[in-house]
């Protein structure tokens, strides 16, 4: 059991500026004290507006780190399976970005080094910790909308002005992300229905690429069939028109419907008897914190983090069932 976790972050870009970075110092018996990045100089710059001790522009050297007990992984996702494991290897605990990995079988390795090092990994699934999140979980938990029987996701928004030009974002480089947009956001939302009603077992899509901006697919339409007998759907387009913009997960059940947004902390609604109770969905500082508390709570010996490699990789294996990667 580790008494303080001394963390060190690999690939200090902007998710850590806000979302995850300062989490780390403002957590008990928690403290960031080396980063890295490729670019020296940026890893420099972040360590210095950060007040991190230390900073590398090697991986491994971080790894090696004597002071360092705990790894974030916060690089694209084509790294995240060699950097992990080397981490476990290394019998440093290991956080990861989401998605996991580019690919279902790299996070069936990244498993693997965790179970025959005896090291344990997180993933940054962070909504499983949010409160508005946690609260939609209560009530479904709490029967207020009788047995769910269904499930729909809505994502419809604009192409980016990047997608029009050249270098594209690495999000849309399949080799990097490992699918465009769907793997960058649609991973959460399948995490949450995931987290909320448990793992989805059987999945149909029809994936499109209407405005081959890029490779990937920009337009994705899924069904799904759950434990318990819950079916659900799914629809993104990353390419829709300004006027039909929509982040809605639907939860109906045989008493009422629950309809919450996945990335805009509004309001959740409680439908019961016609009625419409709102719900706060409040946004913290920093998004990460309350998963990563549950992290440090976790390798301190005192608690269990809702996020980790066997549900994050159930999200992969969806993912790729629906745009057919084999």
């Amino acid at each position: 059991m580790t008494k303080s976790i001394k963390w060190g972050i690999i690939g200090c870009g902007n998710v850590t500026e806000q979302k995850s970075g300062p989490a780390f110092n403002k957590i008990k018996d928690s403290q960031l004290v080396a980063v890295m990045r490729r670019d020296g100089q940026k890893a420099k710059d972040y360590a210095l507006r950060h007040n991190v001790d230390r900073w590398y522009n090697n991986a491994e050297a971080l790894i090696n780190d004597a002071e360092v007990n705990a790894v974030y992984v916060a690089t694209p996702p084509d790294t995240h399976a060699q950097y992990a494991i080397k981490a476990m290897q290394a019998g440093k605990p290991v956080y990861v970005e989401k998605p996991m990995a580019t690919t279902y079988s790299e996070c069936l390795a990244m498993i693997d080094a965790s179970r025959e090092t005896g090291v344990p990994m997180f993933i940054a699934y962070y909504r499983r910790m949010l409160p508005g999140f946690v609260k939609v979980k209560e009530m479904l938990d709490s029967g207020i909308i009788g047995k769910p029987v269904f499930f729909q996701i809505h994502y419809f928004t604009p192409a980016q002005e990047a997608d029009f030009k050249q270098p594209l974002p690495w999000r849309v480089i399949s080799e990097i992300s490992g699918g465009g947009y769907f793997y960058d956001l649609a991973s959460h939302q399948l995490d949450v229905i995931d987290f909320m009603l448990g793992p989805v077992e059987k999945v149909s899509s029809l994936t499109y690429n209407q405005k081959k901006l890029y490779k990937p697919e920009d337009f994705v339409s899924a069904g799904f069939v759950g434990q318990n007998n819950i079916t659900g759907n799914g629809i993104w387009n990353f390419v829709a028109p300004e006027h039909s913009i929509e982040d809605r997960i639907t939860i109906v059940g045989e008493k009422g419907t629950i309809n919450f947004s996945c990335f805009g902390f509004t309001p959740t609604q409680l439908i019961l008897d016609g009625k419409t109770i709102l719900v706060e969905n409040p946004r913290p500082e920093h998004v990460q914190l309350p998963l990563i508390e549950t992290i440090v709570s976790e390798l301190q010996g005192m608690g269990n983090c809702p996020s980790k490699g066997e549900s994050a990789a159930r999200t992969n294996k969806i993912m790729e069932e629906i745009t057919i990667k084999k």
